[in-house]
């Protein structure tokens, strides 16, 4: 734990990545990432199901389809690879947006330094308050973490 109170310990685990493969796209996921922002199950319910197992199967729609839904996930937990072209496109030109509580939303060509060493992402919601333990990233465990920051009206 850490020395303050409230304030969970930074972890050392390594990033764990759950993989769906489908004929046409492979999603990818992190749980650590997940801000429960429901982009995903209220985007492609029949593709992102909670009550079933493996509760992504990217068949279960177009998967053009797949990857605009994914695209929506803030956070970049979710992910997705074409069959055709190899990895999620960044958005071009890179974008920084500071959420009113103080998350750091980025999107774009970006490469992030953590405990782990650096990974490329197309899309980060980093921890603007220091409390987060799956640092550099957000995990709403912090005061920046406020419920409205995922609308995705606001983004």
């Amino acid at each position: 734990m850490s020395d303050r109170p409230g304030e969970r310990a930074p972890t050392e685990e390594k990033p764990r990545l759950k993989e769906y493969e489908g004929e046409g796209i492979t999603v990818t996921f992190e749980p650590r990432r997940c801000l429960h922002a429901t982009e995903c199950v209220r985007g492609l319910p029949e593709v992102f199901d909670l009550s079933r197992r493996p509760w992504v199967q990217p068949d279960a729609a177009d998967p053009g389809l797949v990857a605009e839904v994914i695209r929506r996930c803030p956070s970049g937990a979710l992910q997705y690879h074409p069959a055709e072209a190899g990895a999620e496109p960044p958005d071009s030109p890179t974008s920084v947006r500071r959420t009113p509580s103080g998350q750091l939303v980025l999107r774009g060509d970006l490469l992030v330094t953590g405990p782990h060493g650096e990974r490329h992402e197309t899309r980060v919601m980093l921890c603007g308050c220091g409390a987060s333990a799956n640092q550099p990233y957000c995990d709403h465990s912090g005061p920046c973490a406020e419920p409205d920051d995922d609308d995705a009206d606001r983004r």
